[in-house]
């Protein structure tokens, strides 16, 4: 699973030209699952999410996670993040969940983001969106669970 996030001021995703989700700050959580994640990694992986301290305090240092600044999350469905780039020109895309295993275990990522009192806002799976945001700092991360969890 590899979740990237970036701090925002702002964001919105839109799809067919409505907006299906936005957020007035906090964080964008653009979210890939990968075929041998499970609902243990979602768990760990939005833990993270929520925990990580990467907002400032009032000495300008981050210090504060999500939770203590009561702020926002947009998360967004993004299977290329599971790209493979290493050979040829076109990424292949063999290490991303089937979809049916992707949704569930993304809409279980955005329920423990929100089982913490964190207004989650999302896109819709599957879809065509356009994301706009204004990246606050700009502060972008890459979490991923081969990095983070210790391996089976």
């Amino acid at each position: 699973m590899r979740v990237v996030l970036q701090r925002s001021l702002e964001a919105e995703v839109r799809v067919d030209g409505q907006s299906v989700g936005r957020i007035d700050g906090g964080l964008v959580a653009l979210v890939g699952i990968g075929q041998d994640d499970d609902h243990r990694v979602v768990e760990s992986m939005a833990d993270k999410t929520l925990m990580l301290r990467i907002f400032a305090d009032e000495f300008g240092k981050m210090n504060r996670n999500i939770v203590d600044v009561a702020g926002e999350i947009l998360a967004i469905s993004q299977f290329t993040l599971l790209a493979d780039c290493r050979k040829g020109r076109r990424p292949a895309f063999t290490r991303a969940a089937q979809p049916e295993l992707a949704k569930e275990l993304y809409e279980y990522y955005v329920a423990r983001l929100a089982a913490h009192g964190t207004k989650v806002a999302t896109g819709v799976f599957a879809a065509d969106m356009r994301v706009s945001l204004i990246n606050d700092g700009p502060v972008t991360l890459v979490l991923d669970s081969a990095e983070i969890l210790p391996q089976k």
